[in-house]
């Protein structure tokens, strides 16, 4: 019997095959232009720790989504279930951050879905706005901490680039920081929340200046309901400023 050379390897267990892509012409001497591949996401996992940082300013949105998801550059990839990138209008002015992933947004990849998730959603509503529509909510950390701890420096600082990617691709025109560990992976502030409250804060992406709010956790003001007012207030002048940045 006569077999195929695409039938001997797959006897032989040597399936799926891979067919060379066709590649563009080029003129003689011209540089071709670099076209992104889905697959550019997972090189992530074998650069080296200096050619991360690099190699993910890069990607677009669903190769830094690829990227994320198969990350292991700290110890959080250990225990996780998913990866959680972010969720929202990619074309959004506003950007909030939290501090990370909690077990029901581990479970289904998606950030501020449990009883923190509500209060937040309450709170864009509060100011018209609305989950997905002119608003993206990211994490300064990807995966979940276990039992829900505080994200540690390290751990800040792997998922730093993904976060940084996210606001260049994002152009934000106002970033509301919710809660310490947000406030400290963005700016590096270490200070109180409170100290830091109401100050004139700023992001710098490139040549921009991006103002920054900060503000409280959700899930600290469903353990600390007083502090709902001053949330309030930080809310209002995230909004202000949001009326002069799209004024100028």
């Amino acid at each position: 019997m006569n077999l195929s050379r695409d039938q001997v390897l797959d006897e032989m267990g040597l399936s799926p095959r891979w067919a060379l892509r066709e590649q563009p012409s080029v003129a003689r001497g011209a540089k071709p232009t670099p076209v992104p591949q889905a697959n550019d996401a997972l090189a992530a996992l074998t650069v080296s720790a200096a050619e991360r940082p690099e190699h993910i300013a890069r990607l677009g949105w669903e190769q830094l989504r690829q990227s994320i998801a198969v990350c292991r550059s700290c110890g959080l990839c250990a225990e996780r279930k998913q990866a959680v990138p972010g969720v929202g209008d990619e074309n959004a002015d506003w950007l909030f951050i939290g501090e990370g992933p909690g077990a029901e947004e581990d479970e289904r990849g998606e950030p501020f879905v449990g009883p923190a998730g509500k209060l937040l959603d309450a709170m864009l509503a509060a100011i018209d706005l609305k989950r997905g529509n002119d608003v993206y909510i990211a994490n300064a950390v990807k995966c979940r901490p276990p039992a829900n701890r505080t994200p540690e420096a390290v751990e800040m600082a792997a998922c730093a680039p993904y976060l940084k990617r996210q606001i260049e691709l994002l152009q934000p025109k106002l970033i509301v920081l919710l809660g310490r560990a947000a406030v400290h992976a963005l700016l590096g502030e270490t200070g109180s929340l409170a100290s830091l409250r109401g100050k004139p804060l700023a992001y710098r992406d490139g040549e921009r200046e991006i103002p920054v709010v900060v503000t409280y956790h959700p899930a600290y003001l469903l353990r600390t309901l007083p502090d709902k007012a001053k949330a309030w207030e930080d809310l209002c002048r995230a909004r202000a400023l949001m009326r002069l940045e799209k004024a100028g």
